[in-house]
């Protein structure tokens, strides 16, 4: 979110137009479009009815500092033969370090205060990564979906535009520098200088911008949080600012009715872009084309009349102020929207979002006023570049170590109420005392009592099984086993008794793959070869798919289906054990339990019965609203506060309608709601034992609880055939 204005040259360093200098004067259009920028993102964030694309003023800011940018280092180096990197990044921690850190610091020390403790760690951890400015990496590595309408993002997210920005600062100079270096070479060999050129400058930057741009457009499709974040999938956006900065010589020569054609086509294209673009779809990608062109074409215009057309617009007084807040305005707005719903306890609707927004510009008054312009222009800064970058890490070395301090304040909570006995169950077990005669209590009884008395409020056990800080996956979601989204070709993983002739397979999505804990030991007891299929949000039912997170069909899921399904029928497992989530809803092409999903259930049981293979169907297990541990570290006194309602945890309708359809299509359908739920409520909690590790997937912990039981569904499936 770079601010860099056009700094007036001295007269005496007058360049010819063929240097292609950006200008002579502070561009009062560049500022006013930094608000067109940054009303598009604040006013998508708070979910402006119209703007689903608004996020696309990142794309817009890109662009101007590529151009902003590009212009200061190349006059330098046109001038000198190189760049002053102590001066150039002087400059920029003068400009973005304070207002960086102090919203930073403040975002993590309101966390600590509102989220809960493992909420608040985790927004910790992402202020110590965009403290140094890396951020964006770690989004991308945790496969973030930015545009994602279903999930929680840190009140933090937003910074990783500005490490994309950091990561072009350590790119650009040294670009420069060396295409500076080579163009001296040339000279020294030839005798004709090159220094002054624009043409090797822009030819560098253009096969930047090729390369970076087929890249962007390959990852959007086959990595889109890597596509999203990395500085290699966006520095064709801040090449291509770049480019009009070395050509801002022939933009100039463009004639006034021209211009402002071009200038107010280019806003039309960010306009347009705002309205049209939406979650659905694939960003970057070519879709980016539409506002940085646009950008480019807004700034290229204003080389030649600055002050006319679409510049005088976004010369406008109003629009310049709120270019000069735009920064802050951006730091601020995302924290504020986040936190506010927390604090007020409960979605504050459109109003009161739009309410935050006009708080979050406030405080972005103070800011710019308090701590951006005293920093910027302290006279003591600016006459010593080592003072300034000394100051600068000061500031993020505080922010670090103030965020490694809120940690230690705010540590992983451990149970405060009495040890609870674990969830064990076992054949034989005796029933009650007051029983009138003791009798064998099934292992399916067992659990529902331990269930049953799991709903009684009570404070997390001491003994908490695992503890809130060691939540894990399964190690069958992090050997490869579990095929991400992109994936096609499941690997050969088999467990239990490798050389039994009696295989089990575990086929279906990550809900399938939860279970493998639970069947991986009896696997291994009753000497069956345990083989798990499973690809994340891909039902094995045949049934046509969109991934909303590819934003596209999701071809690798009929792909690997496909595969999975003929595998299967040659190699006819004594059992298919199938399982999948049913959060399935209309952006995926049909909705769990509708009647697309029935019939495909059906249809698939009967393939695999045809085909010698007997099924068992698991049936759903229950929905809590968040992520259980995040919520069960903000409610430590009450085991039971994060515990759904069984009608807001389970679909029991649509339950009875899949064990009927399963049941026509001659399998086994295994209920499994009363595991997890009384007729009232679905504890999070049972015994000691943790049931979710997060949102929808159940623990190891708990899986391997119901083994036991799960044990004898499969027995009795193997056995009725």
């Amino acid at each position: 979110m770079n601010r860099v204005s056009t700094p007036p040259r001295p007269a005496a360093r007058r360049l010819s137009p063929t240097r292609g200098q950006t200008g002579l004067h502070f561009r009062r259009d560049i500022e006013g479009l930094r608000a067109v920028a940054v009303i598009a993102v604040v006013l998508f964030h708070a979910g402006m009815p119209g703007l689903g694309g608004g996020f696309i003023g990142v794309d817009v800011f890109f662009v101007v500092s590529g151009f902003l940018i590009t212009g200061l280092l190349w006059r330098e180096a046109a001038d000198t033969g190189t760049v002053r990197l102590a001066r150039f990044y002087a400059a920029r921690a003068r400009r973005l370090l304070p207002a960086a850190v102090t919203v930073l610091v403040g975002t993590c020390a309101a966390s600590v205060l509102l989220l809960p403790p493992l909420q608040a760690r985790s927004v910790i951890g992402e202020g110590i990564a965009s403290a140094l400015y890396v951020g964006n990496y770690r989004l991308a590595i945790q496969d973030t979906d930015y545009l994602a309408t279903d999930a929680t993002p840190s009140p933090l997210q937003h910074y990783w535009s500005l490490g994309v920005e950091e990561q072009f600062y350590l790119l650009w100079p040294a670009l420069i520098i060396a295409t500076a270096w080579v163009l001296a070479r040339v000279a020294a060999r030839t005798g004709r200088s090159l220094t002054g050129s624009v043409a090797p400058y822009a030819a560098v930057l253009a096969v930047l911008a090729a390369v970076s741009f087929a890249v962007s457009v390959v990852l959007t499709d086959d990595s889109p949080s890597w596509a999203f974040f990395s500085l290699p999938t966006r520095a064709w956006e801040l090449a291509v600012g770049g480019l009009v900065a070395l050509t801002a010589g022939m933009w100039r020569q463009l004639p006034g009715p021209s211009a402002a054609v071009v200038g107010w086509g280019g806003l039309g294209l960010i306009a347009v872009t705002c309205t049209q673009v939406g979650s659905s779809t694939p960003f970057p990608g070519t879709a980016a084309l539409l506002p940085v062109l646009g950008t480019a074409l807004v700034i290229g215009a204003g080389c030649a009349t600055p002050d006319l057309g679409v510049g005088r617009f976004l010369s406008q007084p109003t629009m310049r102020s709120i270019g000069r807040l735009s920064y802050s305005w951006y730091l601020w707005h995302w924290p504020t929207l986040l936190l506010a719903p927390v604090l007020f306890g409960g979605d504050i609707g459109l109003a009161g979002r739009l309410a935050m927004v006009v708080m979050s510009l406030g405080l972005a008054i103070l800011t710019l006023h308090l701590v951006e312009n005293p920093a910027r222009f302290a006279e003591s800064l600016k006459e010593s570049d080592k003072r300034s970058l000394a100051v600068g890490g000061a500031l993020t070395a505080t922010a670090v170590g103030v965020c490694l301090v809120l940690l230690m304040i705010r540590p992983v909570p451990t149970g405060v109420g009495v040890a609870a006995a674990p969830v064990a169950v076992t054949a034989g077990a005796q029933k009650a005392p007051n029983a009138v005669a003791p009798q064998p209590m099934s292992v399916r009884d067992q659990l529902m009592v331990a269930v049953n008395e799991s709903t009684e409020p009570r404070p997390v056990p001491e003994n908490l099984t695992p503890p809130l800080g060691a939540v894990a996956k399964p190690e069958v979601f992090v050997n490869g086993c579990v095929l991400s989204w992109r994936d096609v070709q499941q690997p050969d993983c088999v467990s239990g008794d490798v050389a039994s002739p009696t295989t089990v397979a575990l086929v279906g999505d990550s809900h399938a793959a939860m279970w493998q804990p639970a069947l991986e030991p009896i696997a291994q007891k009753k000497h069956w070869r345990l083989q798990t299929f499973s690809k994340v949000l891909c039902p094995l039912m045949e049934l046509p798919i969109n991934s909303p997170y590819l934003g596209r069909a999701f071809t690798e899921c009929e792909q690997w289906r496909g595969d999975v399904l003929a595998q299967l029928a040659q190699q006819r497992p004594a059992l298919v054990v199938i399982d999948m989530s049913r959060r399935y809803g209309a952006d995926f092409g049909f909705v769990s339990y509708d009647r697309a999903w029935l019939d495909g259930l059906t249809r698939l049981v009967q393939q695999l019965k045809a085909s010698g293979t007997d099924v068992l169907v698991l049936s759903q297990v229950p929905d809590p609203p968040s992520t259980v541990p995040t919520c069960v570290s903000g409610h430590m006194d009450d085991a039971t506060a994060c515990a759904p309602a069984r009608t807001d945890g389970l679909n029991d309708a649509g339950i009875a309608a899949e064990a009927a359809a399963t049941t026509v299509g001659g399998g086994h359908y295994f209920e499994l709601s009363d595991l997890f739920c009384t007729g009232e409520r679905c504890p999070v909690i049972v015994g000691n034992t943790l049931v979710f590790r997060d949102d929808n997937h159940i623990t190891t912990e708990y899986a391997t609880a119901l083994a036991p039981l799960v044990a004898e569904q499969v027995e009795q499936a193997l056995r009725r055939g």
